[in-house]
């Protein structure tokens, strides 16, 4: 993979907005300042875009996607293997504006752009692999077709925490498959989560109007690019109380839409007594504070079968003690910064209420600016609330189960089911113990954390609706329309 920029120029203008496939001045009366999470430093000021410019972008994909969708299969993978192409030219461009804008340790930004390019390399293939199907029929003389079909034009709404693979998750699909896009990027990333993609497919050659980066307030556009009648399917990763809210205008407004939901998580880490207790601790410590643990698959709940969670606790300490905290450019540091003050805020609630409900903390340590270490709770129970919601950052309660059939009790325990994962040397055992726990996902031996181009990825219960990545994301942005023909006539009863 190349990571040399000697002969290309970094990208510029990101206080501008991209619509129908020109850079223009957002017109909205407030503005976005792009700050750097760990410093403050001010990256960019953007003027937000208004409504009109909203119905400008989708006025430009609805006149673009269906020229688009004529285009043969390889003209559109040519474009998506041009655009992997450019992201291995600008790799180091690319992850530094991870970590200054999304707070991303320079281990987590090279996790990031390694799955962004995985994805993308994937798409690339789905020109050539969505199809059809022809079906026998009772009726004599009758053939009927399945025809995949472009769904349209795609909303996109995307996250701060993994801007860039978690928008491309969804645009890179779409595009393959002959949709056009209109994006919303998180406030707090609107770079890294849109306005650096669409420069990269611009310099691809995508034709100008299928990929819209519409950088505005929520109360300017939040619910117009969902409400609008040109979108057919809506892709929002977030919370489950706004992807509810979503899911209510989706399909209580004038206009139906179909949606992908990928939402919140409360990841259960679930350790028997038979494994490979060192082994479950790295893997702890990995799964829960890459990325200060703002991820949505991130472990939020570390379970531990009673026999060996004395010497676990005691050894998950001694580990965590050895991260490095601070400053996410060096190539050490495990913790970096935390998005917004917001979000600080609220991990300090956590913290507090962890303690008033009796949780006790072995580890802990000074808040610096937005920088939170890791904190470490044991005698954690079921009902606490650092149990019950998705926590978000470093923070992390470690629960004993008295056997393996209260350890998948607790595992189930959860309004949620994003992903999980368990630890134990028999492996047939950590199979039917997988199978048990009511999650989209689950991994043996392995963390939480986990997300391959072409397996699928998605959850159940509030953790969302639909299944991005491989076949499962051409179901989801592409229709099905049966056409039947009858090849001679047809008796009918009147």
């Amino acid at each position: 993979m190349s990571t040399n920029n000697t002969t290309t120029s970094a990208y510029t203008d990101f206080h501008l907005q991209f619509i129908a496939g020109e850079w223009q001045t957002g017109k909205d009366d407030s503005s976005n300042t792009n700050t750097n999470p760990y410093n403050g430093d001010t990256l960019v000021e953007i003027q937000q875009a208004t409504k009109d410019q909203l119905n400008e972008a989708y006025d430009a994909a609805s006149q673009t996607q269906e020229a688009w969708a004529k285009q043969t299969p390889a003209t559109r993978a040519a474009v998506l293997y041009k655009v992997v192409n450019i992201l291995d030219q600008r790799q180091e461009e690319i992850v530094d504006w991870l970590i200054k804008e999304s707070g991303s340790t320079r281990i987590k930004a090279m996790v990031e752009f390694s799955a962004t390019r995985a994805i993308t390399l994937e798409a690339a293939t789905f020109p050539n692999r969505v199809h059809g199907e022809i079906r026998p029929s009772n009726t004599p003389g009758k053939e009927n077709f399945i025809y995949r079909e472009p769904i349209g034009v795609v909303a996109v709404i995307s996250p701060w925490n993994f801007p860039l693979h978690l928008t491309q998750r969804s645009i890179a699909p779409a595009l393959a498959l002959g949709n056009a896009v209109v994006l919303k990027p998180a406030s707090d990333t609107p770079v890294t989560g849109g306005l650096l993609l669409a420069k990269v497919f611009e310099e691809a050659g995508l034709p100008k109007g299928l990929l819209n980066v519409v950088v505005g307030s929520g109360s300017e556009i939040g619910d117009a690019i969902v409400e609008h009648k040109a979108p057919s399917l809506v892709s929002f990763t977030g919370s489950t109380s706004v992807g509810k809210h979503i899911g209510e205008l989706a399909n209580g407004g004038e206009y139906i839409k179909q949606v992908a939901l990928e939402l919140g998580g409360n990841s259960p880490f679930v350790v028997l007594k038979d494994a490979d207790i060192e082994q479950a601790v790295k893997a702890a410590a990995f799964g829960k504070f890459l990325h200060q643990g703002q991820i949505c698959i991130a472990i939020n709940r570390v379970i531990v079968e009673d026999e060996i969670y004395d010497d676990f606790v005691e050894r998950f300490l001694a580990h965590v003690k050895t991260l490095n905290v601070g400053d996410p450019n060096k190539q050490d540091t495990a913790v970096g910064p935390i998005i917004n003050a917001k979000q600080v805020k609220s991990l300090k609630e956590k913290i507090a209420k962890a303690q008033e409900e009796g949780a006790k903390m072995i580890l802990s340590g000074e808040i610096e600016g937005q920088v939170v270490p890791p904190h470490i709770f044991t005698e954690v129970t079921r009902e606490m609330d650092l149990s019950r919601n998705e926590v978000f950052g470093p923070l992390v309660g470690i629960i004993r189960a008295k056997d393996e059939d209260d350890a998948l009790s607790i595992a189930n325990d959860s309004m949620y089911g994003l992903s999980s994962a368990v630890f134990t040397t028999d492996m047939q055992k950590g199979l039917r113990f997988a199978r048990g726990i009511r999650a989209g996902m689950t991994h043996i031996n392995d963390i939480s954390v986990n997300d391959e181009s072409n397996t699928p990825f998605g959850g159940e219960k509030n953790s969302g609706i639909g299944r991005f990545n491989g076949e499962w994301v051409l179901e989801e942005f592409t229709r099905t329309h049966w056409i039947s023909m009858q090849n001679e006539p047809r008796e009918y009863p009147f």
